[in-house]
Order: structure tokens, then C-alpha cells, then sequence
């Protein structure tokens, strides 16, 4: 897996110019935490297909991508939960949101939570924890926690504002605690190694140049 965010910008970068072995490390580094998000939004046996339409749609469009790795993940990340409503309206289900979104709204947790709450991610244990959540809370903990975008990149991902995806992780992380403190684990126990969050960029590397690939399929990655 790539080891920091230098290393999968330089990646994204050598794909988009038809890098296949590029585009199957980008995979590798983004792919896990990316299905696990899908796995908030639509039920178990439909994940992997939904993750894999994403990838599609992410292999088809690079070429089209301008940005750091901080950006390919919250790019990524809009490509999947547009792939997984569209599987929900197909189906005719619509995920359950908890509460009144309204409510978040001029609300900020009193501090950044999901940088702060949760050093690892034990992944089946975790989402099985994180999807007794409400979905606002379940979508904005994988998010910030899992995937690892900062709150405005989540915000951009959710539709909503920043101050309302903080306080969604907040009161998520801390449900997920008492959840843990019922099971008798500590949080360590159930959850593995989540990065800490980044900050944004002050610039973006851009994609100008870049040369037509091939569609990629799930095969090459």
C-alpha cells in the first residue's frame, strides 16, 4: 500500500498518464477504506458490486481528475455514494437517516472528534459497530475516521456543511464508545490504524497534459 499522500498523488498522476501498474497501486491504497464507506449505504451482499461500479466510473473519468491525494479520495468518495443511491433507487430503498439534518446545522462539536477519538480500525468489527449508527452519523464517521477526509472534503462528499458533518462524527464517535463500553471492549480492542487527518492543501498538482488511457476494468486492478 502507498505510504503517504506524496507517494499516492505521484501515483494518481503516472495513471492518469496510463500507468496500469499506477492505477492498480491507487486501487490497493484507496479500494479497503472505500468499500468500506459503501458498506454504510447499501446492504452487504450489493457492497462489492456498488464499489465496483465506482471503480469504473473512477477508471473512465481520471483522466478527467485535477488534484492532490487529499482530493482523489474525496473525488472517489462522491463517485461511490452516487453509484450507491443510484443502487437504492434501483431497489426501490432508501437509506435511513437519523434525525433531523436541520438540527446539525450551527451546531459544531466541541472539538474535531474523528482526529481525535479513534487511533485504529479493527474493519469488520468497526463497520459492524459503525452501521448500528444512524446514517447521518454512520456516512460522516466513515468518512472523516475511515477514508480520512477533512471535514469540509466530507462536507462536499454529504452535501452539507462542514459544522453539521463535525457534529455527525462527534455524536457518532461517542455512541460508537458506549456501544464498545456495553460489548466490554475498549475502543483499541475493536477499532485498527486510521491516519490522522489532514489538513487541506494550500495547492492542488494538477493534471494538465495528461495523456488518454485505456478503460481500465476490475480485472487490471
Amino acid at each position: 500500500m502507498l505510504g503517504d499522500d506524496a507517494e499516492l498523488t505521484a501515483a494518481v498522476l503516472a495513471a492518469q498518464d496510463g500507468d496500469e501498474t499506477a492505477f492498480r497501486s491507487v486501487y490497493r491504497a484507496v479500494h479497503p477504506r472505500l468499500l468500506g464507506y459503501v458498506r454504510t449505504l447499501v446492504a452487504e451482499p450489493d457492497a462489492e458490486d456498488v464499489a465496483s461500479e465506482a471503480w469504473l466510473q473512477i477508471a473512465r473519468d481520471l483522466e478527467r481528475f485535477s488534484g492532490d491525494a487529499d482530493r482523489f479520495r474525496g473525488w472517489a468518495a462522491r463517485i461511490a455514494r452516487n453509484r450507491a443511491l443510484d443502487h437504492i433507487r434501483m431497489r426501490g430503498r432508501r437509506p435511513a437517516i437519523g434525525g433531523d439534518e436541520s438540527e446539525l446545522t450551527g451546531k459544531p462539536g466541541e472539538a474535531d472528534t474523528a482526529g481525535e477519538a479513534m487511533e485504529s480500525l479493527a474493519t469488520d468489527a468497526a463497520l459492524a459497530l459503525i452501521a448500528q449508527l444512524p446514517q447521518d452519523q454512520a456516512e460522516a464517521v466513515v468518512l472523516r475516521v475511515v477514508v480520512g477526509l477533512d471535514a469540509k472534503s466530507a462536507a462536499q462528499t454529504l452535501g452539507k456543511r462542514p459544522g453539521a458533518v463535525r457534529t455527525a462524527a462527534h455524536r457518532g464517535l461517542k455512541r460508537l464508545a458506549e456501544l464498545l463500553g456495553a460489548d466490554g471492549a475498549g475502543p483499541t480492542d475493536a477499532l485498527g490504524a486510521v491516519p490522522p487527518q489532514r489538513e487541506p492543501r494550500g495547492h492542488a498538482v494538477t493534471s494538465a497534459g495528461v495523456t488518454h488511457s485505456r478503460t481500465r476494468t476490475q480485472k487490471d486492478m
